[in-house]
């Protein structure tokens, strides 16, 4: 069972969970209890109709610094593939809603792939993000070869994996790898500023979009453009729609339902 304090969950704002690692004495290492308990909140914050955005962070001198040395040291080739681990991985990137990465500092390995997890990225100026299991007679396994290649391209996410070397927030953003660049110490008030701002926004419209633009990973365009169709045709039917369309016309701010 994880320590409840190696995760804090807070309640920020209207809409929006924060959730912050918080094992500072192994530098925010992504232990299996640890990386579960991140899968749980999230698995919650889906059912959970006030939890419009979720925010996830480390502390303001590093996001995760990898996986759980000793996990690794004890695994081996007979371990199955659908462990409790891979389903925790399984269960973050299967969360509809909004999920938003702040990132300061040391971003490494499994908190790499925790990060690529987000739809949205802010990281902080001197934060430093790489795949460094090469180092260690491995490979990513979360994905630092899969993801990671659909962010930056085939080219740079070779140089990351195979060097093992890490880059700079700048050239991440640079890339593509983030999204905002922000100045150090910055990157959760930032994230939270957004994720306040999303909150407010129409909610099934935001899953819907987020959705389809994550159908770019795997339909081709022809089937893209049919699914975004579909997409956008079942939102006519919803109150939300109804109630944008109402409110530009009564130039007022909308209440969305989500329905």
């Amino acid at each position: 069972m994880p320590d409840p304090q190696d995760l804090l969950v807070e309640r920020p704002a209207e809409g929006v969970l924060l959730l912050r690692l918080n094992r500072p004495e192994r530098r925010n290492a992504l232990a299996t209890p640890l990386l579960r308990a991140v899968a749980d909140a999230i698995e919650t914050a889906e059912g959970d109709d006030g939890v419009r955005v979720v925010v996830i962070t480390g502390s303001d001198t590093l996001f995760a610094a990898g996986a759980d040395i000793g996990e690794l040291a004890a695994s081996g080739a007979d371990d199955p593939i659908e462990t409790p681990r891979y389903l925790a991985w399984a269960a973050i990137r299967a969360f509809s809603k909004p999920l938003i990465a702040a990132v300061e500092g040391w971003c490494l390995g499994a908190g790499a792939e925790l990060m690529m997890c987000a739809d949205i990225v802010i990281a902080a100026k001197g934060a430093k993000i790489g795949q460094p299991e090469t180092n260690l007679g491995i490979i990513p396994g979360a994905g630092g070869t899969a993801t990671l290649p659909r962010r930056i391209g085939h080219a740079r996410a070779m140089h990351m994996v195979l060097t093992g070397e890490p880059i700079g927030a700048e050239e991440a953003h640079a890339i593509g790898l983030i999204a905002r660049l922000t100045e150090q110490g910055q990157a959760l008030d930032d994230a939270l500023a957004l994720a306040a701002k999303l909150a407010m926004r129409a909610p099934l419209a935001l899953r819907a979009a987020k959705a389809s633009i994550r159908d770019a990973e795997h339909l081709d365009e022809a089937a893209h453009l049919r699914s975004e169709r579909v997409r956008f045709i079942e939102l006519l039917g919803t109150a939300d729609k109804a109630e944008g369309i109402a409110a530009f016309r009564e130039k007022r701010a909308p209440n969305w339902q989500g329905r």
